[in-house]
């Protein structure tokens, strides 16, 4: 088996985001929490994941300060898992994960999922790169400078 290299000691930010939240289990976990799922066995049912795998990634999102545990809602004994303000900051990319698989993983007609705006029902605008005085940019707009 291949052993993962860490990226946490990386320049760039991209490597080192991917590093704490790259693999796609951890995003989907990310996504379905989102989506209001926040126990174990509720990961577990909707991913179909193996429970030694969720288990390992949870912990790795704990660790990593997406997640936190906290007491049950129901005051129950269990435990549950809830975004963190640096997990809940992954809004936008999970919004553009599913905007790009909208636009280029599906047929035209094909049935898919979709997020929309709770209070309207309508589709999110899609979303745009923007400079600090408003403009649209593209990739063609942007440069990568170091820092520090």
């Amino acid at each position: 088996m291949v052993r993962r290299t860490s990226l946490d000691q990386a320049e760039c930010p991209v490597a080192r985001s991917l590093d704490a939240i790259g693999d796609w289990w951890s995003l989907l976990i990310v996504r379905d929490a989102f989506d209001g799922v926040r126990r174990f066995n509720e990961f577990q049912r909707g991913l179909g994941v193996a429970k030694n795998m969720l288990s390992a990634r949870l912990r790795a999102l704990v660790a990593a300060g997406v997640l936190e545990t906290v007491p049950a809602a129901d005051g129950g004994p269990y435990r549950e898992y809830v975004l963190t303000a640096k997990g809940r900051d992954l809004f936008p990319v999970i919004v553009a994960l599913r905007q790009w698989g909208e636009t280029h993983s599906f047929t035209p007609g094909e049935a898919h999922s979709e997020l929309v705006d709770r209070a309207t029902g309508r589709p999110l605008a899609r979303l745009e790169i923007r400079s600090d005085g408003g403009a649209a940019l593209a990739p063609e707009d942007t440069v990568v400078v170091k820092t520090g």
